[in-house]
């Protein structure tokens, strides 16, 4: 059973499928649900803070190398693209725009990008992490009564 929960852990560390795919997948693996919530979030938030203190930085400097630019570039354009895209619907509510952005269970739109998109901002950390933390909060409630409606279902 530990190897299941490691499991999930690492999924929700995955960009772009963060606990949003972790949830369902614990649900598949017939684990309880609610403990599966509390380690997906550890291991969807176990990366925030190094996202926003180093990803940007690490991203500008290979943004220009050979191998790796392209898809460096297309990183920190994303990252961008959420930014703005989160300070014109946002004006000075960035925090709750924010916690939307990563709440909301939708591809490209979780802690991964909200927080590269809050330190290109040059958000506060804490509010960033605060944000993100509620955010994924809030996703995984969503996805934890989808699973749970779905399961009931099948």
């Amino acid at each position: 059973m530990l190897i299941k929960y490691l499991e999930i852990f690492f999924i929700s560390m995955v960009p772009i499928v963060e606990l949003r795919g972790a949830i369902p997948v614990a649900g598949v693996l017939g684990l309880p649900l609610v403990p599966s919530y509390i380690v997906c979030i550890l291991g969807n938030m176990l990366p925030v803070p190094f996202i926003y203190l180093f990803a940007r930085r690490l991203l500008e400097w290979g943004k220009d190398k050979k191998y790796i630019g392209k898809f460096f570039t297309w990183c920190l354009e994303k990252g961008e693209k959420g930014g703005k895209k989160l300070q014109e619907k946002a004006g000075r509510g960035t925090f709750v725009a924010l916690l939307l952005f990563v709440g909301i269970p939708l591809p490209g739109t979780g802690a991964w990008t909200g927080t590269l998109a809050a330190s290109i901002l040059d958000m506060d950390f804490k509010e960033t992490v605060a944000a993100c933390m509620l955010g994924v909060l809030l996703a995984g409630v969503i996805m934890l009564t989808l699973t749970m409606v779905g399961i009931s279902i099948a």
